[in-house]
């Protein structure tokens, strides 16, 4: 990711950057263990934008209190059974992903 921005510019850049897809356009990436999961209790741009810094504080502090995690094999198959549609975001070499929730 780009040092040179801000943390404002590059949670713009990321928000931007941030797409609803079907899971079978996710499972690819999956197959290649590069999806990390963002538990509904945390804003996915800000996962990414700790990703793309590399905070290691605050991303061990999240994954220690189970809001980011790799995408388990019982993810895929939940998400496969439901064709579910997930937030997506690419933090290179990673897609997060936080399920889509109805309002």
């Amino acid at each position: 990711m780009n040092e040179t921005l801000d943390a404002g510019a590059l949670r713009d850049k990321l928000n931007g950057e941030t797409a609803k897809l079907q899971w079978n356009e996710l499972e690819r990436h999956f197959a290649s263990g590069a999806v990390v999961k963002v538990a509904a209790a945390m804003d996915l741009v800000e996962a990414a934008v700790a990703m793309a810094r590399d905070d290691t504080q605050t991303i061990k502090m999240a994954m220690d209190a189970g809001r980011i995690a790799r995408a388990s094999a019982e993810d895929a198959e939940q998400w496969a059974r439901n064709d579910q549609t997930l937030w997506a975001v690419v933090v290179a070499p990673w897609v997060l992903v936080q399920e889509v929730r109805e309002h």
